[in-house]
Order: C-alpha cells, then structure tokens, then sequence
C-alpha cells in the first residue's frame, strides 16, 4: 500500500524519549483468556442494560465482538496479516441510540486493542466542510488528528454531499476521509450515521465510501412499550416518579405523539419529561407559603402531563 495523499501529522509515532513500555501480557490462546485480559463482556453487558430494546443492534455488536475476540486468537497464531476493515455504519431515526452504542463501540475497540484511546469525536458537516477555498482541508484533518487513536461518528453524513451545488466543498472531505479510512483504518474507525433512505443514497452516490464500510446496523424505532420503560428509566436517572395517574397519562401522551412529525424516539421522551418537571415547578412555586416534602419535589402528576399541548389537539 503506498503512502497516504493525506497524512494527519503528530498520530504515527511515539518521542524517541518515552519510557519503555511494561512487557506485554502473555498471548491469550482461548476465547475466555481474551475476555478475561480484555474485560470486554462488561461492556456488553452494560450497553444490555443501560439500553431498553434493540435486540438486533445488540446481538450485532456481540458478533463484532465475537470476530474481533477470534481475529486475535487468529492473529496469535500467524493466521492474519492486518487488522479487518472496522468502519460502520448506523442507520435510523434520531434517538434510537446510535450516538450510545458509538460509544460503547469505541470502548470495545479500545479493551480489544483495535484503536489505542477508545474515545469518540462525534461530529456533523460543519465540523469538516470549510465555507471557502482551501478551508475544508484543514478543518477536516484537525478533526482526523483529534478522533485519531479512537472513533469518529459523522451524524448526518449524508449532508457532505451536495451535488446539486457545483460550489459546495463537502466533495473535498469525503475524499479526505476516504483516503483516511484506507490508509489509517488501523488506527482510526469511523461510523457514519443517519436516516436509512439517505445513507443509502449517499452510498449508492458514494460508491467508495460504501466499499469502505464493513458493518452495517440498522436502529429500529422503540415500541410505545419501550419508550414508556426508557421514560421510567430517565425519571429514576434524575430521582423523579410518576405520581398516582401519571405514568397512564405518560403512556396516553406517547399514543398521541408517536404519529405526529418529528417524534424522535427516547429524545422526544426526554422532552416531554422535562417539560413536565417545568410544569411540576411552575406549580410548586406557585404555593410559595407550604413547606414542600421529598415527596412533593420528586412527583409528576397526572396534570403536569395532561398540561400538554398534544392532549388539547383531537
């Protein structure tokens, strides 16, 4: 492979000066001794527990895991010559939890020793595409240089490219990014994110970005079931409960909202909430003379739900 058109300065070698590192553990011959020097199943078994549903975006990110564990086994046998092509991409609607499971991806890498940081730098069209000549380059390099050693989530990507404007510069940085993910794939892993009827137009419009995509998953909406247990979650989360009729409100509210524009899954659940813990203080500081309990502080009740907007609509 030659040398990369676009090189991302400071990410390739250590100061001659650095100590040297500590002997590396001995080469795990078992998938249980790869577990156990990674810790990687904790990682997975958060993202089961901190996130309600996705079962088939869970189950694939075990079987990315799976591949990676045997890859390394493979690897300590002389069995691979390069670390496999880990870009992904994340489709759905917004607040399915692909920024979420980007960032338990990036700790998954990082424990399996595919990316040496595992941190992530999520970021849109603004971040990369400059407004002028000669600006796009610089700012989509910085950006490489600071996700370099961990994981780039592009939200959006569709909107780099723009054919209709002969003027635009996100043409630029795709090609940036392309050379990037091929020539520093093992040291970079970039996601990239959005609808699924646009990513796919921006890869059928993009056929060597799609050929650099190894993993593709697909975000389902939440079930009304499943955003009422997110909801129930993100109360405890901030020490909030539903007072008597409230959560049956909730749920009433969710009927109402799922169909309407731009509902937005567990964002548009956490909206709702906060707006009816702005209800909740409106009410209690409007009985200015009352010593108010625990009890009082931490309830939502059934009015500061049904003071919704969407319950006054047919």
């Amino acid at each position: 492979m030659g040398a990369p058109l676009y090189s991302i300065p400071g990410t390739t070698s250590a100061p001659a000066n650095e100590p040297a590192a500590a002997p590396a553990p001995a080469a795990a011959k078992t998938v249980a001794e790869v577990l156990a020097q990674s810790q990687v199943e904790s990682v997975m078994d958060e993202l089961d527990r901190d996130l309600v549903g996705l079962a088939p975006v869970k189950q694939r990110i075990r079987d990315i895991a799976a591949l990676l564990v045997i890859d390394k086994l493979r690897s300590a046998r002389g069995l691979q010559a390069h670390n496999p092509s880990l870009h992904m991409s994340f489709t759905g609607n917004p607040g399915t939890g692909k920024t979420t499971v980007a960032l338990r991806m990036a700790e998954i890498l990082h424990r399996l020793g595919y990316v040496r940081k595992g941190h992530l730098v999520a970021v849109t069209r603004d971040d990369l595409v400059g407004q002028y000549i000669g600006h796009t380059a610089p700012k989509t390099k910085e950006v490489l240089k600071k996700a370099m050693g961990g994981v780039l989530f592009i939200d959006e990507a569709y909107y780099l490219y723009r054919p209709d404007n002969e003027r635009d510069y996100g043409q630029e940085a795709i090609e940036i990014l392309l050379q990037v993910m091929e020539n520093q794939r093992d040291d970079l892993v970039v996601i990239l994110a959005g609808y699924k009827d646009r990513m796919d137009t921006f890869f059928q419009s993009n056929p060597g970005m799609s050929s650099r995509i190894a993993h593709h998953l697909d975000f389902p909406d939440y079930s009304q079931g499943e955003l009422n247990q997110i909801a129930g979650r993100m109360l405890a989360q901030m020490n909030y409960r539903f007072g008597v009729g409230a959560s049956e409100a909730f749920a009433e509210y969710l009927q109402r909202r799922i169909g309407q524009p731009h509902f937005a899954n567990a964002r548009s659940v956490r909206n709702a909430l906060d707006r009816a813990r702005l209800r909740q203080a409106s009410r209690l500081f409007a009985d200015r003379e009352r010593e108010l309990t625990e009890a009082d502080l931490s309830t939502l009740s059934e009015d500061d739900i049904r003071a919704s907007r969407h319950f006054q609509t047919s």
